[in-house]
């Protein structure tokens, strides 16, 4: 009998023990839980407040770039000392809004970049004559070796796109055509375009300029016909007549030294042939219109995933960062506000790379 209620008390215990220790593990898994829940929260409010803090700096910069840009259009201060050249050459201050990283006069804060591209460095395709147009088609299909038929079927779908009508050209395409397509819709019959990126939709234009960054290259805002070689993005000069990636290089290796005046000096660098096929697209105008991009500035060492690529690398971009904040401004005075056209806060960068000397053996 004694046995038997000894045995029954112990399968009690050891009930009661299990119990226990299931109870136990329930309280550290909903501790656990808990405990990474809060830590979680705490992240999460940290990474919050470091956001908060960073669009701060971010607007705070581009109010700062809009300041710099209506600065630029005020008198000059008597005595003003400007930078030169090493041949004593006053460089004209306009002609650093070519997208390199800026100091401004009022300061932004430490780890934020500023870049200002001024639209005079792009080709603006509301102003583009015909023939220059096709020039770029032919560029983009081989140069000389481009098919003529097929240049002048581009070129047709592009007068069809921007005229005034509905009547077809030869080869060309209007309303039939776009209203066939899987997702219909109507040409522009305009020359106006609304956005760099309407080109992608005239027949064959999105094969013809697959993988370029089009916002570098091109602009629908203000008057400029020509491209200002100081200003110019790679991705523009790609796409001109008589410049290939060595003379591109050349001429941003040139005007970090020194600004190109006229074709004179732009003789120095491209050669003469090269030269006739370029002339109709230089100018040395500036414009009213420019890209502001600002974005914190990251090492490359921070780069994704750990993967460093070699910094001896001679076509190496020393800064990472391809998308940031940007606001297309038109600057018409000192005493007016911008005006805003367009907020991306997720815009591609042009690229922002200095001259790639070593890659290519440039030496001034």
């Amino acid at each position: 009998m004694i046995s038997r209620f000894n045995s029954s008390l112990i399968r009690q215990r050891g009930s009661v023990i299990i119990v226990v220790l299931w109870t136990s593990v329930l309280l550290t898994v909903l501790v656990t839980a808990m405990a990474s829940k809060v830590r979680l929260s705490a992240k999460t409010a940290f990474h919050n407040q470091e956001a908060v803090a960073q669009w701060a700096s971010v607007t705070a910069a581009v109010n700062q770039a809009q300041m710099e840009l209506m600065l630029e259009r005020m008198p000059r201060p008597v005595g003003e000392t400007l930078a030169e050249t090493d041949e004593g050459e006053i460089r004209i201050p306009a002609y650093r809004f070519n997208g390199q990283p800026l100091e401004l006069s009022y300061p932004a804060a430490e780890n934020m970049v500023v870049r200002i591209y001024d639209h005079a460095g792009k080709i603006n395709l509301n102003r583009i004559p015909r023939r220059n147009m096709q020039r770029i088609i032919e560029k983009r299909l081989g140069g000389l070796d481009a098919d003529p038929r097929e240049v002048q079927d581009l070129l047709a779908a592009w007068i069809d796109w921007t005229d005034l009508n509905d009547l077809v050209s030869l080869n060309g395409a209007e309303q039939e055509y776009y209203q066939s397509l899987d997702q219909p819709y109507s040409p522009r019959n305009n020359p106006e375009l609304e956005s760099v990126d309407e080109i992608l939709h005239i027949r064959g234009f999105a094969e013809l300029f697959e993988g370029i960054n089009l916002d570098a290259a091109f602009t629908i805002y203000g008057n400029n016909r020509s491209v200002n070689m100081n200003l110019a993005t790679r991705e523009a000069m790609r796409l001109l007549p008589g410049l290939d990636d060595e003379l591109i290089e050349n001429i941003i290796a040139y005007r970090e030294l020194e600004d190109i005046n006229n074709r004179g000096e732009l003789a120095e660098i491209v050669p003469y042939e090269n030269l006739v096929e370029l002339s109709n697209w230089v100018g040395n105008n500036t414009s009213a219109i420019y890209s502001i991009f600002v974005y914190p500035e990251m090492d490359l060492a921070e780069t994704i995933q750990g993967n460093v690529p070699d910094p001896d690398e001679p076509d190496l971009n020393p800064d990472p960062v391809s998308q940031a904040y940007m606001e297309i401004v038109e600057i018409r005075s000192f005493n007016s506000l911008p005006r805003v056209y367009r907020v991306d806060p997720y815009g591609y960068l042009p690229d922002t790379a200095p001259a790639r000397v070593e890659q290519y053996g440039i030496e001034f």
